[in-house]
């Protein structure tokens, strides 16, 4: 039997199910669908009903914004707590096109009914993917969640890339798939919302040496959604 439900995080969910079960083991991979983007080390955690990394139409956490502007974990790792999570399974970047291995989340307790995942998106100021809070199924199979890119709204998209990536340190660590410019302008000044919103996408331009843009807008453009996470109930 095939379902459609709508989320608010995601464009579609499909999901494909055998036999009623309780949710205890779950297998969780995320593939990158863009054409140029990266995303830094993936969070993946199983978590309860009053714990969120992030919120869309909230202020970020400073943990939030350390993950969206330098791709850091620590902070929001420790503000999970007792949550059940799978650290940078990847071991570094997730590439355009790439899938990561599957990683095993063990709900451990009936209060870890919840998934969310997040990563920084390389070259962005303070992109990231996000999935807030989806409820896990307590029906065994195979579901898959696609996700958008968001804007922490903690930092200006410049499009600067300088090596910066330290909270309230403006621009860009590093854009490691394609080619990027130098010397730019700056394409935009602080955010109208400065909550955490859908992101706009890169601007871009192809001025190597100049422009407003370090960013390649043949390479590093995006439509959401920008993620696909499959997660396997058992």
């Amino acid at each position: 039997m095939i379902k459609k439900i709508m989320l608010s995080c995601s464009a579609l969910v499909i999901a494909a199910t055998t036999s009623s079960v309780q949710a205890q083991q779950l297998s969780v991979s995320v593939e990158n669908l863009t054409n140029g983007m990266n995303f830094t080390g993936l969070l993946i955690s199983a978590h309860d009903d009053a714990t969120h990394l992030f919120q869309t139409g909230e202020a970020a956490s400073a943990e939030l914004q350390a993950m969206a502007e330098g791709g850091a974990l620590p902070g929001l790792v420790a503000l999970l707590g007792s949550a059940n999570n799978a650290v940078d399974p990847v071991g570094g970047l997730l590439g355009p096109g790439l899938k990561s291995p599957a990683a095993a989340i063990d709900t451990g307790t009936s209060n870890n009914k919840y998934l969310s995942v997040v990563a920084m998106m390389l070259p962005t100021n303070d992109g990231f993917i996000g999935l807030d809070g989806w409820e896990i199924p307590t029906t065994s199979g195979t579901y898959t969640i696609y996700l958008n890119g968001y804007d922490a709204g903690t930092e200006a998209n410049d499009e600067i890339i300088n090596g910066g990536g330290m909270p309230n340190t403006p621009g860009i660590p590093a854009a490691p798939s394609g080619p990027t410019g130098t010397g730019a302008s700056g394409v935009a000044g602080a955010d109208e919302n400065q909550t955490i919103h859908i992101h706009r996408g890169n601007l871009g331009d192809t001025d190597a040496t100049g422009g407003k843009s370090d960013v390649d807008s043949r390479v590093h453009r995006w439509l959401n959604p920008v993620a696909r996470v499959t997660v396997t109930v058992q």
